[in-house]
């Protein structure tokens, strides 16, 4: 069973623009544009995917466009490539990997999105809040992650020292610019102590939020190169021991919000950064019996943004 994923697989072949960046021993951090199996470092034109976004926005442009003119740039200047298997690696000081598509200061979760998350979760907590949320004007939206809370792609998720239903949550995840349109799009696993938050709704935020509940990536697709934003296909599956425990489906065609709508209402009476990633929600619920275990891996992966995989660790408690 294979953990790693080609670029050439993904809806629409070679002509998306698709960002990452990596790190690569001796060099550090570096950024990329990925074109079918290699990656175009364009490290000498932009040090990182954020500072492409904010020189974007300040010379009034759009980020697929400033990227074409960094990929250019590069080009002109001899850019270096990079094979983008050679990066499927766990993060190691000693090997080439991915890192986080773009340096958020902040990640966002919405949630209640999808109606079959709403139903679950009424059941499981025996109340009409949730269902309440899915119908109302207002969305559900919460704090989820700073930067060193996530874990980079093939890096490793958390499970509470004090859980026993942590679950993944397989989700597409806007990039946030200076407006209501998403610049960018990309998978998230908003990993969620299910139990926690099942016991006392008010407990959300020790549910959503501690070290390795968030992941990221594996890359940007830019939005204009995303036909259809409302059928993304995202599928999950939770490997153990080699065997698959659990697998699922679901579409952005079921999303009750549109992503505008989700911004507009992050965004209202609350300044935040540039490059903020908003995960927009999940349709996939797992069972009971496919709680994540220590040692397990998660894949989530779509025909549009490629696949993110990440080993689970459970927490010591400290």
């Amino acid at each position: 069973m294979g953990l790693s994923f080609s670029p050439s697989r993904l809806q629409g072949g070679f002509a998306k623009m698709r960002l990452v960046q990596f790190f690569v021993p001796e060099l550090g951090k570096r950024v990329g544009v990925v074109e079918g199996e290699t990656v175009v470092d364009i490290t000498e034109v932009v040090p990182t995917t954020l500072a492409l976004l904010e020189r974007a926005i300040a010379e009034g442009k759009s980020f697929e466009a400033k990227a074409k003119e960094a990929l250019d740039e590069a080009r002109g200047r001899g850019a270096q490539t990079v094979d983008f298997n050679s990066l499927q690696n766990p993060p190691s000081p000693d090997k080439p990997h991915l890192l986080l598509p773009i340096d958020a200061a902040e990640v966002w979760g919405a949630g209640v999105t999808y109606k079959r998350s709403a139903e679950e979760r009424d059941l499981d907590s025996q109340t009409d809040i949730y269902t309440r949320v899915y119908f109302s004007d207002r969305p559900e939206l919460f704090f989820k992650a700073t930067l060193p809370r996530c874990a980079l792609p093939f890096g490793e998720i958390g499970i509470r020292s004090d859980s026993d239903f942590t679950a993944v949550e397989a989700e597409v995840a806007v990039v946030i610019g200076s407006d209501n349109r998403p610049v960018a799009f990309t998978l998230c696993n908003d990993v969620s102590a299910w139990d926690i938050e099942r016991a006392n709704p008010l407990y959300l935020p020790q549910s959503k939020i501690y070290a390795g509940c968030c992941s990221f990536g594996p890359m940007l697709v830019t939005a204009e190169q995303i036909a259809d934003p409302y059928s993304i296909v995202v599928r999950c599956r939770v490997v153990r021991d080699g065997k698959v425990v659990f697998e699922g489906e679901a579409s952005t065609a079921q999303l009750s919000r549109r992503y505008e709508e989700l911004i507009a209402f992050l965004r209202r009476d609350n300044p935040i950064p540039i490059g903020t990633v908003l995960t927009t929600g999940t349709g996939i619920m797992p069972p009971p019996e496919a709680a994540l275990r220590d040692g397990d891996i998660v894949e989530i992966e779509s025909p549009q943004l490629g696949k993110l995989v990440n080993r689970v660790r459970k927490l010591s408690g400290v």
